[in-house]
């Protein structure tokens, strides 16, 4: 099965889609452990954790595809992609998109922001026209071989132009073929609700801490008519100060022994990768080459 025809299954069996994000191929196999049916690339998870630089569209087509082909090669689980404004000037959308398919991603979202982008809870956002971003998901459906690859339109047009205006956009990419919309940084329940009534395609909630949208539980969501929920660095968030607290006890202490007690332990880690199942694979590769005399 395709994996954008993965990626629409799933979404018809869990209401709304919860969606982790994942920064690597081991993040995504944990996720997969834990019982989630469809991942994510984060942008920023990519910018930070691969690469140590802000989410100021400074990475490149390049860096995204070899973090989705280490995901995809890893799990069968269907894969989201943030594609931020798809790489206009450099490469152009409908490479974006044929890179993407072809890297195992079950699709991609495309955002209305202008290529200099910033984070979507940050201040001073400024927005291509309507038309331009129409054409970016024109570019990006006559781009794709697989009509189940998912094009998702994001608005960020919420924080400079109001809750109207990114409405009225959502349905002109909705009209220009989006499958999905993505409206960034909204800050209550009620936005949602005015949203969901307003498009008759599914719609996700950004659902990212200490930004402007508050932590609604999947419940809250689904009584709003969101069909998908997506945490995008809740885990490298996690990730990331458990690595800083165990530095600075090494650091401070001058050993790891008071962090013994958070750390995924040798075999648990094994037990992720498949390691003893490699292992065996190895064991009897060496036999084969070997026989006794």
């Amino acid at each position: 099965m395709k994996p954008g025809q993965k990626f629409r299954d799933a979404l018809a069996s869990e209401s709304p889609l919860q969606l982790p994000g994942v920064i690597n191929a081991y993040a995504a196999l944990l996720a997969r452990d834990s019982g989630f049916q469809a991942l994510y690339l984060s942008g920023a998870g990519i910018a930070n954790a691969s690469y140590g630089i802000p989410d100021l569209g400074m990475t490149t087509l390049e860096n995204v595809i070899e973090d989705v082909r280490r995901i995809t090669s890893t799990t069968d689980l269907p894969l989201l992609v943030d594609a931020d404004t798809g790489w206009e000037s450099t490469h152009g959308v409908p490479r974006t998109i044929t890179e993407l398919e072809q890297a195992g991603a079950a699709g991609c979202h495309l955002e209305d922001q202008v290529e200099l982008k910033r984070c979507g809870h940050r201040p001073n956002k400024q927005l291509v026209s309507t038309e331009e971003m129409c054409r970016r998901i024109h570019s990006a459906i006559d781009a794709r071989t697989d009509k189940s690859f998912v094009i998702m339109a994001r608005t960020d047009a919420v924080a400079p132009e109001g809750l109207d205006a990114a409405i009225a956009r959502s349905r002109a990419y909705v009209d220009a073929g989006a499958d999905m919309i993505f409206c960034e940084a909204l800050g209550s329940l009620d936005d949602y609700r005015a949203f969901t009534s307003a498009i008759d395609v599914p719609v996700l909630a950004n659902i990212t801490e200490f930004g402007k949208t508050p932590l609604f539980t999947v419940d809250e969501l689904r009584e709003a008519g969101i069909e998908i929920a997506l945490y995008p660095l809740s885990a490298f968030r996690a990730m990331s100060q458990a690595a800083l607290d165990v530095f600075q006890t090494i650091r401070k202490h001058g050993t790891q022994k008071p962090s013994l007690c958070n750390m995924q332990t040798r075999e648990q880690l094994y037990e992720h990768l498949g390691y003893h199942r490699y292992e065996a694979d190895l064991d009897e590769l060496q036999k084969n080459q070997n026989p006794p005399s």
